[in-house]
């Protein structure tokens, strides 16, 4: 397993949006960001990938002193609404996710190709971007973040447009990318999703971290009750369990 840095946050404050947030992420784990509607999540991915001013620091060096190639050579940020400026091919455009790079021709095309395929959109490669389905388009703007192999892959809601298949297998992908030493980071709205795929969970309530760590802690019946005012039961075994309101 590669070794990354930490990625941490020091009493982050975002006037009206984020309540001094303090966390650290580890790397070989993937994290999940929950909360209700209007509960901070996007901002606080934003902070983490260095598009938020606040104190923010990838081991010992804060983001805001890293160049920006480097930057972008460790971490990869997937915005909730992606979307493609010019009608590229996808393949055209996931190749920029390796311009923060200066390698071989050969080694770039080798990793668009890997991000491609590991989310079953190698058949897309050659379709302009604009004809895609809405989750075909999700696929490849997430592959884009992947082939730059960032260090860090930060998503905001990657699962919203997939259907049942593509979700799980985007899943049990990115859980694997932690177990080969990335840190991964979602906001997902499926508290089924974080319970069974993330080793870690953040729960954020109004701008505030209200929950944080193994998904059975930070989404238990009394926090369910707090942030999300209902009352809810896990059931099931362990990596299957389905929420009962």
């Amino acid at each position: 397993m590669m070794h990354h840095p930490v990625l941490a946050a020091d009493n982050l404050t975002v006037p009206g949006r984020l309540h001094a947030v303090s966390t650290a992420l580890h790397p070989g784990t993937l994290t999940a960001i929950c909360g209700p509607n209007g509960a901070g999540k996007t901002t606080l991915l934003r902070a983490l990938a260095g598009l938020q001013d606040g104190p923010v620091s990838l081991g010992a060096t804060p983001l805001s002193a890293l160049p920006p190639r480097r930057r972008a050579q460790m971490l990869g940020y997937l915005p909730q609404h992606g979307e493609a400026a010019w009608n590229l091919t996808a393949a055209a455009l996931v190749r920029l996710g390796r311009l923060p790079h200066r390698t071989a021709r050969a080694e770039d095309e080798a990793a668009c190709h890997a991000a491609l395929a590991a989310l079953d959109a190698a058949h897309l490669a050659d379709r302009p971007v604009h004809t895609l389905s809405g989750g075909e388009r999700a696929r490849v703007l997430l592959a884009r973040v992947l082939a730059g192999e960032p260090q860090w892959i930060l998503a905001d809601e990657p699962l919203a447009s997939l259907d049942l298949a593509q979700t799980r297998a985007l899943l049990l992908h990115l859980g694997a990318l932690a177990r080969q030493g990335a840190g991964v980071v979602v906001v997902v709205h499926s508290l089924a999703h974080a319970m069974n795929h993330a080793d870690h969970v953040l729960v954020l309530h109004e701008g505030r971290l209200a929950a944080s760590g193994p998904p059975d802690h930070a989404l238990s019946a009394e926090v369910l009750a707090r942030v999300w005012g209902v009352s809810g039961e896990w059931l099931g075994p362990p990596g299957a369990r389905a929420l009962s309101v």
